[in-house]
C-alpha cells in the first residue's frame, strides 16, 4: 500500500514494511520507489524495516514543487524520518539520491544510523552551467522520454530483470503524466554542490556500492574510492553491475549490505550504553 505524507511544498509517497531498525530507500531521478523491490524483501528478512520513497516529481509524490534539488530531497528525508518517529534510520540513496542522503547526514546527524551510497553523485560533475547547456537541449524536446529510456536500458549491462519490460512501461506512463518530465528535467539540471560541501560535516558510517560496469562514471572503481575516502567509509565493488545494482544484482547488494547495517547498528547501540 501506498502512504503519504504531507510537507510544505507537495506530498511525499512511500511503502512502508516490516519490523526493527528503519532503512529509508531512495530512488535516483527518473526512477521509482519500485527500484528497491528485490532488496526490500531481503532486508526486511534480516530483520529490518524498510521504507521506500518516490521522490519530489516522481511516481506517486506530488508535482508541482518550487525546488528539486539534492537539499530539497534532502529535507524530505528527514521530514519523513521524522514522520515514522522511528529514527535513527540507514539511508540507501541510490545515484542523485546519494548527494541528497549526504546532505540528510550533514543536517541531522542524531537522525542517521548509517549511509549506504549506491553509484554515487555527490558532487558536480560538470560546471552546473554545462549540465544546463546540455541537458536542457537534450530533455526540452519530444525526443527526452525516448533519450531516457534507452539511457536507462544501457545502465545494466549484465543483465536485466525479469520484470524489465513491466517496470519500464510503469516509468513511462509515471514520466507522461502531467508536471512529470519536466520535473525530472529540472532535478537532471541541478547542482550537486550543496552535497559535495557538507561532505566533511558527515560523521555517520558510509558504505559506498558501485557497479564496475556503470557507464554513467568513466572510472567506476576511481570514483568509488574517492567517494569513500572522502567520507571516512568502505568501498565495494559489484562485479558486472550497472547504474542500479540493487535491481540488477539484489543478492550481491544485500550480501555487502547487511553486515554493514550489522556492524553499524552494533556500534550504535555501544555508543548509547557508553553515553
Amino acid at each position: 500500500m501506498t502512504k503519504f505524507l504531507d510537507v510544505p511544498g507537495g506530498r511525499l509517497a512511500y511503502s512502508d514494511g516490516g519490523d526493527g531498525p528503519l532503512i529509508i530507500g531512495v530512488p535516483g531521478m527518473g526512477d521509482l520507489r519500485s527500484t528497491y523491490r528485490f532488496l526490500a524483501p531481503k532486508l526486511i528478512a534480516a530483520g529490518y524495516r524498510f521504507v521506500s520513497l518516490d521522490v519530489r516529481g516522481h511516481g506517486e509524490s506530488s508535482v508541482s514543487w518550487d525546488d528539486y534539488s539534492v537539499g530539497a530531497i534532502a529535507g524530505d528525508i528527514t521530514e519523513l524520518i521524522r514522520s515514522l518517529d522511528a529514527g535513527p534510520a540507514h539511508i540507501i540513496g541510490n545515484s542523485m539520491a546519494a548527494g541528497a542522503a549526504v546532505i540528510a547526514a550533514a543536517r541531522e546527524p542524531r537522525a542517521i544510523s548509517s549511509l549506504i551510497l549506491v553509484d554515487p553523485f555527490v558532487r558536480d560533475m560538470m560546471p552546473p552551467w554545462l549540465a544546463a547547456a546540455v541537458f536542457g537541449p537534450l530533455l526540452a524536446g519530444p525526443w527526452g522520454a525516448g533519450l531516457w529510456r534507452a539511457t536507462f536500458k544501457k545502465a545494466f549491462p549484465s543483465q536485466l530483470p525479469d520484470d524489465f519490460a513491466a517496470e519500464e512501461a510503469r516509468r513511462d506512463a509515471n514520466l507522461s503524466e502531467p508536471g512529470r518530465f519536466a520535473a525530472f528535467r529540472r532535478m537532471a539540471m541541478a547542482s550537486k554542490i550543496e552535497s559535495e560541501l557538507r561532505i566533511a560535516d558527515v560523521s555517520a558510517p558510509v558504505l559506498v556500492l558501485m557497479g564496475t560496469r556503470d557507464p554513467d562514471f568513466p572510472d567506476p572503481a576511481k570514483e568509488a574510492r574517492h567517494v569513500a575516502d572522502l567520507l571516512h567509509g568502505t568501498a565495494v565493488m559489484i562485479d558486472g553491475a550497472g547504474h542500479y545494482p540493487q535491481t540488477e544484482m539484489p543478492d550481491a547488494v544485500a550480501a555487502h549490505l547487511i553486515p554493514f547495517l550489522r556492524s553499524a547498528d552494533a556500534a550504535l547501540k555501544e555508543l548509547h550504553h557508553a553515553s
